[in-house]
C-alpha cells in the first residue's frame, strides 16, 4: 500500500481532563481532522461534526489502534490519534511507531507518510503544578502497571531510583488486577527513601472531583491509590511549605 493522497497522522495529548489545558495546536489539528483513533474515554472528549469520524476501540489494543490510523493515512486521511496527557508519556506515541516499524516492510509507503506528535500536559506535571514544586529537582516517571514488563523489573527500578536519591512519579499504581502490588511498592519506597518522604495522592487531577492527599510514606496506606491517582514520592529533601510541597534545586552531597 502506497500513500497516493496527502494523509498523515498526528498523535495529540488531550491534557490530564481539563479542557482548558488542551494545546491549541492540538484543538487546530482536531478540526483538521478526518479521522480520531483512540481509546473510548478520550474518542469522548472529541464533539462529533460533519466529515468527522470517530474510531473509539478498548484498552490494550494499542498497535492495533495504531495500525489502523496508519492504514487510514495511507489511503489519503487525516487521522489523528488521541492520548490523556502526552502521548509520549506511557501512551500512544510509541504504540504508532511500533506499528510503523512492524508494518513497514509489507506497507513501504508507510515511511512517506507525515507523523507528527503533538505535546500535552501529562498528570504528572499537572498533579506536581496542583501541590507545588515537588519535582524541582531529579526525578523518574516509573508506570507501575506489569502489563507491558515484568513486576520484579519495576521492584527493581523502585529500588534504585529511591536509591539514587529522585523524587518519582507513578502511573498507574493500583488497580482491581493487582491490587496487592502498590502495597510492595510502598515497603520498597519505605526502605530506599525513609519513612519521613512526602508522598502525594493526586486523584482526577484538574477535573472538578480533584483530590490531593500528602502524608509521610509511614502513614501511606495502599487504599489510597487506584488507577485515577497520580502519586509523586519526593526526595529526603523534599519539604512542606504552609500547603504547598516542593523540592529545593539543590542536592546535598551525599558521597
Amino acid at each position: 500500500m502506497s500513500n497516493t493522497g496527502n494523509g498523515w497522522v498526528v498523535i495529540a495529548g488531550l491534557g490530564p481532563g481539563s479542557d482548558a489545558l488542551v494545546t491549541q495546536e492540538v484543538r487546530d489539528v482536531i478540526d483538521e481532522a478526518t479521522d480520531i483513533v483512540g481509546y473510548i474515554p478520550y474518542v469522548k472528549r472529541i464533539a462529533p461534526r460533519e466529515g468527522l469520524t470517530l474510531h473509539a476501540s478498548d484498552n490494550r489494543v494499542e498497535v492495533d489502534r495504531a495500525t489502523h490510523a496508519l492504514e487510514m493515512a495511507a489511503e489519503g486521511k487525516r487521522v489523528v490519534v488521541v492520548s490523556s496527557g502526552d502521548p509520549g508519556v506511557f501512551a500512544m506515541a510509541s504504540a504508532v511507531f511500533e506499528a510503523l516499524e512492524d508494518g513497514a516492510e509489507a506497507n513501504p509507503g508507510w515511511l512517506d507518510l507525515e507523523i507528527r506528535v503533538l505535546p500535552g500536559i501529562t498528570a504528572m506535571l499537572a498533579a506536581a503544578a496542583a501541590i507545588g514544586a515537588p519535582l524541582g529537582h531529579d526525578f523518574a516517571a516509573i508506570n507501575l502497571s506489569d502489563n507491558l514488563k515484568p513486576w520484579s523489573l519495576i521492584e527493581k527500578r523502585l529500588q534504585l531510583v529511591g536509591e539514587a536519591g529522585l523524587a518519582m512519579a507513578f502511573y498507574n499504581p493500583r488497580s482491581k488486577s493487582r491490587p496487592h502490588q502498590f502495597a510492595r511498592a510502598l515497603e520498597i519506597l519505605r526502605e530506599a527513601c525513609g519513612a519521613d518522604t512526602l508522598i502525594t495522592f493526586a486523584r482526577d487531577v484538574t477535573k472538578p472531583g480533584q483530590e490531593l492527599l500528602t502524608v509521610p510514606l509511614r502513614d501511606a496506606l495502599p487504599e489510597m491509590a487506584d488507577m485515577r491517582t497520580l502519586v509523586i514520592v519526593g526526595n529526603r529533601d523534599t519539604r512542606r511549605i504552609g500547603n504547598y510541597v516542593y523540592t529545593p534545586r539543590y542536592a546535598r552531597d551525599e558521597a
